[in-house]
């Protein structure tokens, strides 16, 4: 019986110590957490005063507003072409490497082929069949109006006529389609070999050939680009969207701290799966140091807007973070976390929602240090 006695107190005496221990460690981490999370402060009229803690309101106010955005520099459209061979053939001569400069005109590489002989010589015989031909229907018009052809031998004579034109007429196009003037063509310039010529001034980006290889009408031989005649597509985000208008100044920015301007040009009507936009700026002056698919930082700038706003003093930053103090009551203050804006003429716009309640406007940065000095 004193044995049972005995375990029964000492169980008991156990339990309560365990519990006691229990309770007081959850007290301490309640206490500590408390302090350690805590984001109001509590101060005296004196301090509040020795500290020139001074309170107000946010209100909406018209503000000259820029956004932030992301973007890549691109060629405009027609400033990047690829060259090719419209009819194929041998390439026989070409000195270009990527980097090199060519002007309009400029005569990119040299090609042979027996079928551009071909194409000059159905040229010359039909274009002297023609003549043939047309003298032939002359001469047959005049005798029927003498009556002495029938109407159905001047039909014939005459279709005869009209399909070779026909003929002429496209065998001269396909010879400038490969460079040649029909014009100049006779039996005595011949030739085995065709000019490719550069469509516009640039730079080569790409070299796709070698000598001696044959190339195909879909092979690209050489890719151009015009480094001058840059553009930059922009992403928005879909909140900032609407935000947007044709004309709105940009401010581009690289890597290396160099500025250059320009203007919205095209906004793109849809939102993608990103939840984004594609605005495309064009640049007001031409510029060779941008590259193509160089990352930009821009700065657009917006139309004054009536936004929600507050002193610029009134928003400390804290771990990389935006925040408010507002009064709760007199003499205690709350810090709250905040969406900043763009500051100008000493006011900050503020995206997200604020309470009513009245803020700190000034000294706000004493309370920060204050009631993080408190919490360590």
């Amino acid at each position: 019986m004193k044995i049972l006695i005995s375990f029964i107190f000492l169980s008991g005496f156990l339990l309560f110590s365990c519990s006691s221990e229990e309770a007081g460690n959850e007290s301490k981490t309640e206490t500590g957490d408390s302090v350690k999370e805590s984001n109001r402060i509590q101060l005296s009229p004196d301090q509040i005063r020795n500290a020139e803690i001074e309170t107000g309101k946010a209100e909406k106010r018209k503000m000259h507003l820029s956004l932030q955005v992301n973007g890549v520099v691109d060629l405009h459209p027609g400033s990047d072409v690829s060259i090719s061979a419209p009819l194929g053939g041998y390439l026989k001569k070409t000195d270009l490497i990527p980097g090199k400069k060519v002007s309009k005109g400029m005569v990119l590489a040299i090609l042979e082929d027996q079928q551009y002989i071909q194409i000059q010589q159905d040229y010359l015989t039909a274009k002297n069949k023609l003549q043939l031909l047309e003298s032939d229907y002359k001469r047959q018009k005049g005798l029927n109006e003498n009556k002495v052809t029938s109407d159905k031998t001047v039909q014939q004579v005459q279709n005869d006529y009209s399909n070779q034109r026909i003929l002429v007429r496209s065998l001269s196009e396909q010879l400038r389609l490969i460079g040649l003037t029909p014009e100049k063509l006779t039996e005595n310039n011949l030739s085995r070999s065709i000019a490719i010529r550069a469509p516009i001034s640039g730079i080569i980006s790409k070299v796709n050939v070698r000598i001696g290889k044959y190339v195909s009408p879909s092979d690209v031989l050489f890719e151009l680009i015009n480094p001058e005649n840059v553009c930059i597509n922009l992403t928005v985000f879909e909140n900032d969207a609407s935000k947007l208008s044709i004309g709105q100044k940009v401010k581009i920015r690289t890597n290396q701290e160099a500025e250059y301007l320009a203007q919205i040009e095209l906004i793109s009507p849809n939102i993608d799966a990103e939840r984004s936009a594609q605005v495309h700026a064009k640049m007001r002056q031409k510029t060779s140091d941008l590259l193509p698919g160089t990352f930009v930082n821009a700065e657009i700038e917006l139309n004054d807007a009536e936004v929600l706003s507050v002193p610029a003093n009134a928003v400390v930053k804290w771990e990389n973070k935006n925040y408010l103090f507002i009064e709760e009551k007199t003499g205690t203050y709350k810090m709250v976390l905040i969406e900043a804006g763009n500051s100008n003429e000493g006011f900050t716009a503020i995206k997200s929602s604020v309470p009513s309640s009245k803020i700190v406007t000034k000294n706000a940065y004493t309370l920060l240090m204050k009631l993080k000095n408190s919490g360590e």
